[in-house]
């Protein structure tokens, strides 16, 4: 045990060198997050994280610590892909191993990689130079994605040079210790000393940086002129079609990431489905119902449970309307060979009737509290059905009726907590905008109705939003105060977090729109029904909408992009239309320069923890200079007062009323009736060990007073260095404790 807590004492340059690598390698991570699935970048932060441990926590043998790697990354990798539903594990070990084996790959490749970069990095960046040079090429390589992507990556930039700052000072210490071990035992006794000055550097640094003025570039931003050029051949289009991608200029489609939303596409008309159905439909797929500031994210639905889907059988759905509903009936047949997370359907689906014209229900599970079809296949050999026919009873909303219900009688005690989450960082002007919209509404219905036609009528739709507009970092306030247009993402994220704000339960669903209308013979003979109808779905037709929660009536889908029909929560011709309130206190945008003004509202990117602490240890850092430097301020002061410096004799005169007040505090009083001699002597005679100190003091002290000849600038510095002893040894405080100041009695 003592040779292991000795090897961790030992190892602190190789312990913070890892934590400098993960930092930097996590920036890598938070780019690559836009491209890659949530199970893949939460696999890669576990085994970055959990190798570099090893490495720091379990000081092993090279071949044993490859092995407790080796076991830590597999174990990793498992857990992960059974957290995710990749694999579901049933059947004794052989089978599992099996389909372990099975569905590892492309995940396993992205582990070692993982793991061959936290190995290599710390044996090739050993000195000042690789780590400059190693740091420098992370932060041009971000800058460059940077400026011909659009993702923001000012804050990773940002992490990358701290870490790199922290990097050089762990590299600094570990020199020093090695070369200059008698300096090393020295400063290892002052470790406060140490990290107090790495901090106050820390701190200057990161608020230099803040708030260093903005000053726009000469020449237009290579990747700003590239889209401006672009986005002028694009002009115009608005097909009433939504998408969900968030790369620019990139084509539309079912989006597989939506933790950063935004940016703009290019349509995509190929095809990916036909539906043959009794009523046109949204046809849904997901629901999220964590809101993250840039987008959606999977984390709120962790805790809910997925069903076996039985065959022909009822599907459960646990906050399914109590009112009329209308069955309709949907056979999806595939037109491209990719897999989905979900099988498609109008909401919300109530039983599955056939998988690929077969009885079989492999791959399928339920999501009850969602009412999500997922397909996760036990094996990858298993492929993604080609046509499977549902059944969905669609809810019948009685406007009229609804349009009465108060908050209280929807939802009594259950408020739906889950789904009214707003993040901490969600600028206040969005709550106030939503508020004040709905401020004329009394029932939820309302309320929502209020959001839906505001957004509708006061923002404009393009496929190709301008970015350039964008300051704010939060993805709904960005489109409500400054973007002010965009498409399907940015009006459904938007009525999902204003709902929330004015306390009604939603959520954010994706999906497809109906599609276009077309005739074939399976519209003419399926089911033997005369209603149906024959829907071609493409890339161009995937979209996002809301959907909000009434109590009893269950959750409502809610559109609110222009140019979309939604059938459900649209007034009726003989009800009465809510008109939208004026909206007060929310002055227009102004149009944007050519060069973006800076927005004082948003300040600096930097989050405000961070600049929270810098500031505080630069305050804390300024009032130690002013305490250990409070004797020559108040020197400089008294100077002011006299319009002179002072002599070395007054100098001494002021210093010693200083250590006399000090020594009147630790208890030691001197009586109204002794001079300063005889106080001396008395303390002399109660602690001999330090009479020296006192009677040097009381000499010059006197000298100053009463002597004819002046005391010299040396012999004032001496009496500094004599009254400091007071402060700094602490044996005044032992000496206190030692003897009892006089009393009242023997004062007088």
């Amino acid at each position: 045990m003592k040779s292991w807590l000795q090897s961790l004492k030992g190892s602190w340059a190789p312990a913070f060198t890892f934590l400098w690598i993960i930092i930097i390698a996590m920036q890598w991570v938070s780019f690559a997050s836009e491209l890659w699935l949530e199970e893949t970048r939460a696999l890669v932060l576990m085994t970055i994280t959990t190798l570099a441990l090893v490495k720091i926590v379990l000081p092993f043998r090279p071949w044993i610590e490859f092995i407790v790697k080796a076991a830590a990354l597999f174990f990793i990798l498992y857990r992960t892909l059974v957290s995710y539903s990749i694999i579901i594990p049933f059947g004794r070990v052989a089978n599992r191993l099996d389909q372990f084996i099975s569905n590892m790959s492309p995940y396993i490749w992205f582990s070692l990689i993982a793991w061959l970069v936290i190995e290599m990095v710390p044996l090739i960046v050993t000195t000042k130079q690789r780590i400059l040079v190693f740091v420098g090429i992370n932060i041009a390589a971000l800058a460059v994605l940077d400026s011909f992507t659009p993702t923001v990556l000012w804050e990773e930039v940002a992490w990358i040079v701290f870490a790199g700052m922290g990097w050089l000072v762990t590299q600094h210490l570990q020199y020093f210790r090695q070369h200059y071990p008698q300096g090393w035992k020295h400063i290892r006794r002052y470790p406060y000393k140490i990290a107090a000055n790495i901090a106050v550097i820390f701190a200057l640094i990161i608020m230099a940086g803040v708030n260093m003025p903005e000053v726009q570039p000469a020449l237009t931003d290579p990747y700003t002129a590239w889209t401006q050029r672009n986005s002028s051949t694009t002009a115009g289009i608005n097909n009433g079609s939504g998408v969900l991608n968030q790369r620019m200029n990139t084509a539309s489609g079912y989006s597989r990431q939506d933790n950063r939303l935004g940016g703009g596409f290019n349509f995509d008309y190929s095809p990916v489905m036909t539906i043959t159905t009794t009523q046109r439909s949204y046809w849904r797929g997901e629901t999220k119902r964590t809101y993250s500031g840039t987008g959606w994210s999977d984390g709120g639905n962790d805790d809910q449970t997925l069903n076996d889907v039985p065959m022909t059988a009822e599907l459960e759905n646990t906050q399914e309307t109590r009112h009329s509903t209308e069955q309709v009936v949907q056979t999806i047949t595939m037109q491209n060979d990719q897999s989905y997370p979900v099988l498609f359907g109008a909401y919300s689906v109530q039983r599955v009737q056939s998988v690929d014209r077969d009885s079989r229900a492999d791959g399928l599970r339920w999501n009850p509290e969602q009412a999500e079809l997922l397909w996760n296949p036990s094996s990858r050999r298993t492929a993604y059905p080609k046509t499977y026919t549902l059944v969905s009873h669609v809810p019948v909303i009685p406007e009229k009726e609804l349009r009465t219900k108060t908050f209280n009688e929807l939802y009594g005690k259950n408020k739906q907590d889950a789904y009214l989450q707003i993040p901490d960082e969600l600028p206040q002007r969005v709550r106030d905008l939503a508020q004040n919209v709905t401020s004329t509404a009394k029932t939820p219905y309302e309320k929502v109705g209020l959001l839906q036609q505001y957004l509708q009528q006061n923002y404009a739709y393009t496929n190709n939003p301008d970015l350039s507009r964008k300051r704010s970092r939060d993805f709904v306030d960005a489109f409500l105060f400054e973007i002010r247009e965009g498409y399907c993402d940015y009006y459904s994220t938007s009525l999902v977090m204003m709902a929330r704000s004015v306390g009604v339960p939603a959520r954010w669903v994706k999906g497809y729109a109906p599609g276009q209308q077309t005739f074939s013979d399976d519209a003419a003979t399926g089911e033997g029904d005369e209603n149906m109808s024959s829907y071609s779905v493409t890339n161009a037709d995937a979209h996002s909408w809301a959907e909000v929660y009434l109590g009893e009536y269950g959750w409502v889908p809610v559109e609110a992009t222009p140019g979309f029909d939604m059938p459900l929560l649209t007034e009726q011709e003989d009800s009465k239309t809510p008109e939208v309130p004026e909206v007060k206190d929310q002055p227009e945008p102004e149009q944007p320069d050519q060069t973006p003004q800076t927005n004082p509202e948003e300040g600096s990117k930097i989050h405000p923890v961070i600049i929270g602490s810098a500031a505080a240890i630069l305050l804390l850092w300024a009032a130690y200079i002013v305490w250990r430097n409070r004797a020559d301020i108040h020197f400089y002061l008294l100077r002011l007062r006299r319009g002179k410096p002072l002599t070395p004799d007054e100098k001494v005169v002021v210093e010693t009323e200083h250590w006399l007040r000090y020594m009147r505090r630790k208890g030691f009083v001197r009586a109204s009736h002794e001079t300063l001699r005889e106080s001396v002597d008395r303390w002399s005679l109660e602690v001999p060990e330090h009479a020296s100190i006192l009677r040097q003091l009381l000499g010059r002290f006197e000298q100053a007073r009463y002597s004819p000849s002046s005391v010299t600038a040396e012999d004032w510095h001496m009496v500094r260095q004599q009254a400091s002893l007071l402060h700094k040894d602490g044996w005044i405080k032992r000496w206190a404790g030692r003897k009892g100041a006089p009393d009242q009695k023997d004062q007088d």
